[in-house]
């Protein structure tokens, strides 16, 4: 692949993130919106834009570009460490909003008006990123234009298989995010992006390795190859299980079996918008 082909791919990333991150301001700003509920859903929807639509190109990058798995992966970590550093208290991810809402963090409504939130903003970016690519960028976007914007589905297991792997990666990343609520903001982006990362590369090649059903529904449902019930079944069956395992056994399970006198408690959200 040229690397011409990369840098444009990188210069959309890069102007998407800046795209948003002046959206966040503004909407943090405006006096419509600013110390309102209305707020906090504004600024969901944006980063989880941000998120599908970059997640949208490094998936044709990979896919159709055929770049090294190294410099794949190396773009993965880069974009969760953004992703990380500029959401803006923004969850992105419907496993987080319920998983908050399970550990009593997030008022239920809210947790599924954030959820609504996601999902518009994956369904904006299904119809958002190929108009970019229509633009003709480079020889990937063209070469992706021609083909009809065609994707193929990412499960290449038995449902069963595949469910399993968005069941773990859930889990582990859950888990991971839960539990390090107490260390310090620059050091706890770089470790939920290293955790990702691994399992991208551990679980990428049987189910795209995505556990986020709001991006699931943005990146996978589109392409063919499996009917709509079955990547349910894969993209938003098997991660909430995943989440819900791990609230189940850090949240009852081990404090039950090994008891502390003074447990941490988790952090509340670090917003007073939206319960």
């Amino acid at each position: 692949m040229a690397s011409g082909d990369v840098a444009v791919s990188v210069c959309v990333l890069v102007g998407v993130v800046l795209l948003c991150e002046v959206s966040r301001r503004l909407l943090k700003k405006s006096a419509l919106l600013a110390e309102t509920p209305l707020e906090v859903y504004a600024v969901e929807f944006v980063s989880t834009l941000q998120l599908c639509c970059c997640t949208h190109e490094l998936k044709l990058l990979a896919e159709v570009g055929r770049v090294e798995p190294r410099l794949s992966l190396t773009l993965t970590y880069l974009a969760c460490v953004v992703h990380g550093l500029t959401f803006g208290g923004a969850l992105g991810n419907a496993c987080g909003a319920l998983e908050h809402a399970c550990s009593k963090r997030l008022a239920g409504r809210c947790a599924l008006q954030r959820v609504a939130c996601q999902f518009a903003a994956a369904c904006v970016a299904r119809a958002v990123v190929p108009q970019v690519w229509g633009l003709g960028l480079s020889d990937l976007h063209l070469r992706h234009k021609l083909l009809g914007f065609r994707c193929i589905s990412q499960i290449r297991a038995t449902l069963l298989h595949t469910a399993a792997v968005e069941f773990a990666g859930a889990f582990c990343v859950q888990t991971v995010i839960s539990r390090m609520h107490a260390v310090e903001e620059k050091y706890r982006v770089h470790a939920i992006a290293a955790v990702i990362t691994t399992l991208v590369y551990a679980g990428g090649s049987v189910s795209g390795a995505v556990f986020n059903p709001s991006l699931a529904f943005s990146t996978q449902f589109p392409c063919s190859g499996n009917s709509f019930l079955e990547y349910s079944l894969v993209y938003w069956a098997g991660p909430l299980l995943g989440m819900l395992t791990s609230v189940l056994v850090f949240g009852t399970v081990i404090p039950m079996l090994w008891p502390t006198s003074d447990p941490t408690p988790y952090r509340p959200l670090e917003t007073k918008k939206g319960k």
